[in-house]
């Protein structure tokens, strides 16, 4: 089983317009909602590839009611949180004539002490059952920045793999736990680590792995002795949100299946092509990512 643990899951709106025209009135021809966030995308992708999963974390208020029976209707397991705030909303604008993609992204709230122990309790509960977790997205306000340090502590102690996807204090932190990958995209990585290149004490001294994402350029990947660039194959992107959750999921379901890094990276860097494919974040289709496996290029750089 693959348990995908994420703190700041969204309620998503995703609109589509013919033409986006700042300062006038805007019709949209089409709009869904559906449960999202980064470990919520992760959860569904690797359902979606046939894999086992649980997520959990914190939901809140009617959008969090909302998300369970949305995931529930599509057959993704869960096990989250109650708290007071309610769950956040996220609304993607895409404008199908410029094909620009907007993303209107509510900050968490706050949620209550007691909540981090319940989902520590929750964590250790459903740790035994889990193969590989993967922690995913940032953290809301006043949360414990040692969190997934803690949880890749815990994993670790009982021979669990982990995928962190963070950036910032949280995953300075985690490195120190020594998880197995560390994936952030490029800025991220920038923001965190003010380098390009991927420094020693992130991977081997920190991380086994890290994998950093690049949007369509595809990943480079280290384990601070050699390193190697996954090219992605060139798609028609509908909307690029949630791709890097994909990449996590594909990685997960990769290693879980008994494939070696880099080669899961083909895998995953197939799955973050398939969900661009798509007009809802952490929706993929299965053939789409077994016909883009076929064209990922994995290039040793020494």
């Amino acid at each position: 089983m693959i348990l995908c643990v994420g703190t700041t899951p969204v309620f998503q709106r995703t609109m589509k317009f013919e033409r986006l025209r700042l300062d006038e009135v805007n019709r949209a021809v089409e709009v869904t909602e559906y449960a999202s966030g980064k470990a919520i995308n992760v959860a569904r992708v690797a359902h979606t590839l046939g894999e086992e999963i649980i997520v959990t974390g914190f939901l809140g208020g009617d959008t969090g009611k909302f998300i369970r029976a949305d995931l529930a209707a599509c057959g993704v397991a869960n096990d989250f949180v109650d708290v007071a705030p309610k769950t956040r909303t996220c609304i993607t604008i895409l404008d199908q004539h410029h094909q620009h993609v907007t993303e209107l992204v509510e900050e968490a709230q706050r949620v209550e002490r007691q909540a981090w122990e319940q989902l520590d309790a929750k964590i250790d509960e459903l740790l035994p059952r889990a193969k590989m977790m993967v922690l995913s997205g940032s953290l809301p306000p006043h949360a414990p920045d040692d969190f997934y340090a803690r949880c890749v502590r815990k994993a670790n102690g009982r021979g669990v793999r982990t995928i962190v996807d963070a950036s910032g204090p949280p995953l300075i932190a985690a490195l120190g736990a020594r998880p197995m990958i560390v994936k952030p995209n490029r800025a991220e990585f920038t923001r965190t680590f003010g380098a390009s290149e991927i420094p020693p004490r992130v991977s081997g001294d920190g991380a086994e792995w890290v994998v950093v994402t690049e949007g369509k350029a595809g990943a480079s990947v280290s384990d601070g002795k050699h390193s190697w660039r996954i090219g992605s194959p060139q798609v028609q992107a509908v909307n690029p949100i949630g791709s890097g959750d994909a990449v996590a999921a594909g990685l997960a379901v990769a290693l879980v299946r008994g494939q070696a890094m880099p080669d899961a990276c083909r895998l995953a860097i197939a799955c973050g092509a398939a969900n661009a494919m798509t007009p809802k974040a952490g929706h993929v289709l299965p053939a789409d990512v077994e016909l883009l496996q076929q064209k990922v290029d994995v290039e040793s750089c020494g």
